[in-house]
């Protein structure tokens, strides 16, 4: 962990490597899980304003309360998304890596909570991280069942309604809503899906309530949060930090940016583009970013250096996105792909810019809020964030003047996964 700046705060990482990873270990530092006090643990976890940091941001007190309202006939699960299928985020993996048996403690409070008998742990298959985490869970079997499942490495399969949908039916692919997870989920029960950092900052939150989680971050935004840092820094690599500082201080800890950047990718691909030089003061945090057109997202910011091609960058991420899609419905199947093809299309100057540039902004308007997930919602969102921070970039383009960033690929992206139903089991 990298630890330059005075805006650091250890606590999901707080415990030293050289202890182990041991459950014996894991006590020696934070102590054992407490029983639940007077106030059970919905209360609290609702008073600490923790929000979900698997990418939405929902408050988790309220989620975990939608499953507690369920009617009793049928036992919750719990489910904890380790998958991580942002490409550009290392933070759940290392939070795995460093603290397994937080992440684990967290989701036995939620199943001691909610009368839950079964956790299933999800994490994407061939993980480097599996052998550990299924060491870690062997260690636990204290009365209720924690299962480790593993599920296909594609974008779209960590999507909650796609993790029930795989351990239902051995299908990764995302399902339409209602109902969703919380009313009818793993196995028809309700389920409490939450991502592993997520879990980890409820365990904390039990151990020491939630004026000590407050203590930390913002009114709006309480709490520490784990950062991926990447792009031209001097140290890329994983964070923990206080919410609510500004993005240059995020950059700072990270011994600084290696040289002029052009724009911070906030988010991941799931987020958007800022430019530098109004990015680095905003805050990380959930308003000040959506406000500046932006999401905390999965909490990653890399910075982009001068001399890349904007045009060619977001390209190749809807590319991507578009080769990961679950081609289930009609905006992922045509409008994802035509939107990457305009976008390729400008970046060769194959085809007359003035006919590509409208056509583009008419097909992202037909995007939003038709898919059965939200992915397609996502991906108009990234293009239009980079359509205003490349402006100059899409300019050159659309006027066939040369493009300074010469095409060369920056973004550290996987190929896209097998687009037929098998690489979705």
């Amino acid at each position: 962990m990298i630890d330059l700046h005075p805006a650091s705060v250890a606590r999901l990482l707080s415990a030293p490597p050289e202890q182990g990873t041991s459950l014996a270990a894991h006590r020696a530092h934070f102590g054992p899980l407490p029983p639940p006090g007077e106030a059970g643990l919905i209360d609290p976890v609702t008073r600490s304003g923790l929000r979900g940091r698997g990418g939405a941001g929902f408050p988790t007190g309220r989620k975990i309360a939608a499953v507690a309202a369920q009617p009793t006939s049928r036992r919750p699960v719990v489910v904890a998304n380790g998958c991580e299928g942002e490409p550009v985020s290392g933070k759940d993996h290392v939070l795995l890596e460093l603290a397994p048996h937080l992440v684990l403690d967290g989701a036995l409070a939620v199943a001691t909570a909610l009368g839950a008998d079964e956790v299933l742990l999800c994490l994407h298959r061939g993980d480097p991280i599996v052998p550990s985490v299924r060491a870690a869970t062997a260690e636990r079997q204290e009365g209720r069942t924690v299962r480790v499942v593993e599920v296909p490495r594609r974008y779209a399969a960590s999507e909650e309604s796609a993790l029930v949908n795989f351990i239902n039916t051995g299908m990764a692919r995302p399902t339409a809503k209602p109902p969703r997870p919380f009313e009818r989920g793993v196995g028809g029960h309700p389920t409490m899906i939450a991502n592993v950092e997520t879990l980890a900052h409820v365990a904390l939150i039990a151990r020491y309530g939630p004026d000590w989680f407050r203590a930390a971050g913002t009114a709006d935004s309480p709490g520490t949060t784990l950062v991926t840092v990447g792009g031209a820094v001097a140290y890329p690599g994983v964070l923990e930090v206080a919410l609510g500082v500004p993005l240059g201080a995020v950059l700072e800890m990270a011994g600084g940016l290696t040289g002029p950047a052009q724009a911070l990718l906030v988010g991941g691909v799931g987020g958007g583009w800022l430019p530098a030089d109004r990015a680095l003061g905003v805050r990380l945090e959930h308003a000040e970013l959506r406000a500046a057109g932006a999401a905390l997202g999965v909490g990653t910011i890399f910075a982009m250096p001068a001399g890349v091609c904007g045009v060619t960058e977001t390209a190749r991420v809807a590319s991507y996105l578009a080769g990961e899609s679950a081609r289930q419905c009609g905006p992922c199947m045509f409008g994802l792909p035509a939107v990457a093809g305009d976008l390729w299309a400008l970046s060769n100057a194959a085809e007359d810019p003035a006919t590509i540039v409208p056509r583009l902004r008419r097909r992202l308007g037909l995007l939003p809020g038709r898919g059965a997930c939200g992915h397609p919602d996502g991906f108009a969102r990234f293009v239009r964030g980079a359509l205003d921070t490349f402006a100059d970039d899409f300019g050159n383009h659309a006027y066939g003047r040369p493009c300074p960033g010469g095409g060369r690929p920056w973004l550290p992206l996987p190929t896209a996964g097998d687009p037929t139903p098998a690489g979705w089991q």
